[in-house]
């Protein structure tokens, strides 16, 4: 597991490249707030690499659920390609407050992937 906060890196499986380009939004859980379930933590784009890191540095992590969005209607309109899935939400959970971790995706237009990175 990262000690670097949250971060993420987004892999165009279709190109075989780094997905650039992509406005990644991060939130957390806020279960006492009914208006607003989920708290605004971060935004960023990935660079050449296809990587925001971090989104949240280390000790700005709290324990809980959170929440990476990608916007991946505007990557794929920027490449003139189709997207089925206009965004992607992964929700995951942080088990201490400071923990790192990562959280990769593997897109295509028509399917996506994700699992726990190191």
């Amino acid at each position: 597991m990262s000690q670097n906060g949250i971060s993420t890196h987004v892999l165009d499986l279709a190109l075989g490249l780094p997905a650039t380009g992509m406005r990644v939004r991060l939130e957390r859980e806020a279960p006492d707030d009914y208006a607003a379930p989920w708290a605004h933590c971060a935004a960023g784009m990935t660079d050449e690499d296809g990587r925001c890191r971090p989104l949240l540095e280390a000790e700005k992590v709290v324990a809980g659920k959170h929440r990476l969005t990608f916007e991946t209607a505007a990557y794929f309109a920027g490449q003139e390609r189709p997207a089925f899935f206009p965004e992607i939400s992964i929700t995951f959970t942080v088990e201490t407050d400071g923990a790192g971790c990562h959280v990769p995706l593997l897109l295509s237009p028509f399917g996506y992937s994700t699992y726990r990175g190191s």
